[in-house]
C-alpha cells in the first residue's frame, strides 16, 4: 500500500494523481502524513493565497472559475480548495462547488478539489490548512480557497489566506448590514459580483460608507471595491489585478511575513488544541479517574482539568 512518503517527491513534481492521493491522505489522516506534511512544509511560500468568502448566493464558485480562467490565460497554475459542508452520514464534502466548476475540467493546470467543514464553526478544518501545504509544496502560483458561505462564523478563512474578498451581490435585502460586524471587517477586496443587476451602485454605496467610518492605521491598506460579473467575465482582470497589487503592498511593507507569522501561529495553537483534546477524552484512564473523583465530589472541575493539562 502507498504510504505519505511515499508520493512526496511526485507532489513535490506537481503531478495531480499524486496530490490527490495525498490530499485524501490528509483528510483520513493516515499514519505518516504528518511526516509527509512536515517534509512538504519546507517547500512552501510561493504561493498566493486567495481566500473568497460571502454569504450563499453570491456567486463565489462562478467567480472562481472565472478567476482561474484569467490566471491559465496568464500561464499560471492554479489550485482550487472548494470548502463544502460535510455530509451528515459520511463526513464528506457534498461536492457541490467542484460541480459548478466543470468548465475548468480537463485543464492540467488547475487542480480542484472539495474539502468538508468536518463541523469547524468557522468554516475551516484542519484538512483545509494542511491542504493549502500541499497545493503550495506542489508549485501552484494562486491558490483560490473558496469558503462554504456560511455568513459571519466564516472568519477562520484570514488564518489561512493572504488576501481575502469578501463577495456581496446586491438584491439581497441587508444583506451588507446583517454581516459587516463580522465578514465584511476581515476584506482586503470587497467585491460586488452580479453587479448587474438593480441595487448594485446602492450596495457600493452603502460598502463604501461603511469603510469611510472604520478606523484607519497610518499607511494602511486602502481596500477597493470591485464589481464584477463573474458568468460573463467582466470585472474579473480588474479583481485579479487589486489582488496583484495588495501581495506587492504586503511584500513592501512587511505585511506578507507578519501575516505568515500569524497564519502560523493559529495553526500551531489548533494543532496544540486538537493534541490535548485527543489525551483528554473518555477511555483514557487518568481521564476517567479524574470524571470519577469529581463525579464523586472529591475534587472541582477545574482542578482536576489543572492536574490533568500538567501530567500531559
Amino acid at each position: 500500500m502507498t504510504a505519505p512518503a511515499d508520493l512526496t517527491d511526485r507532489v513535490l513534481g506537481g503531478e495531480h494523481a499524486a496530490i490527490a492521493r495525498m490530499l485524501t491522505f490528509v483528510e483520513r489522516r493516515v499514519d505518516g502524513i504528518e511526516h509527509a506534511l512536515a517534509t512538504l512544509h519546507r517547500h512552501t511560500g510561493s504561493a498566493h493565497v486567495l481566500g473568497l468568502t460571502g454569504p450563499p448566493g453570491s456567486g463565489k464558485s462562478t467567480l472562481v472559475t472565472a478567476l482561474a480562467a484569467h490566471y491559465r490565460r496568464q500561464g499560471r497554475s492554479i489550485g482550487i480548495l472548494a470548502v463544502d459542508p460535510s455530509s451528515v452520514f459520511s463526513g464528506g464534502a457534498i461536492l457541490g462547488d467542484r460541480i459548478r466548476m466543470t468548465d475548468l475540467a480537463g485543464d492540467r493546470g488547475v487542480f480542484i478539489r472539495s474539502i468538508a467543514t468536518r463541523g469547524a464553526l468557522g468554516g475551516l478544518s484542519r484538512a483545509t490548512l494542511d491542504a493549502i501545504t500541499v497545493l503550495d509544496a506542489a508549485g501552484k502560483d494562486v491558490i483560490l480557497l473558496e469558503t462554504v458561505g456560511v455568513g459571519q462564523a466564516e472568519v477562520d478563512v484570514i488564518s489561512a489566506a493572504q488576501t481575502v474578498a469578501v463577495v456581496s451581490v446586491p438584491g439581497m435585502g441587508d444583506d451588507v448590514q446583517a454581516i459587516k460586524a463580522g465578514l465584511l471587517e476581515i476584506a482586503d477586496v470587497h467585491v460586488v459580483n452580479k453587479a448587474d443587476r438593480e441595487g448594485a451602485v446602492k450596495t457600493v454605496a452603502e460598502l463604501r460608507d461603511m469603510l469611510r467610518l472604520a478606523r484607519r492605521r497610518p499607511h494602511q491598506w486602502n481596500v477597493p471595491i470591485e464589481q464584477t460579473v463573474a458568468t460573463s467575465g467582466l470585472g474579473v482582470p480588474e479583481l485579479a489585478d487589486r489582488f496583484a497589487e495588495h501581495l506587492a503592498w504586503m511584500t513592501q511593507h512587511g505585511e506578507r511575513q507578519r501575516r505568515d507569522r500569524r497564519n502560523t501561529a493559529t495553526r500551531i495553537r489548533w494543532l496544540a488544541e486538537q493534541l490535548v483534546l485527543d489525551r483528554l477524552r473518555p477511555g483514557i484512564p487518568d481521564f476517567d479517574d479524574a470524571v470519577d473523583d469529581v463525579t464523586a465530589r472529591r475534587g472541582d472541575p477545574l482542578s482536576a482539568a489543572r492536574r490533568l493539562v500538567a501530567q500531559l
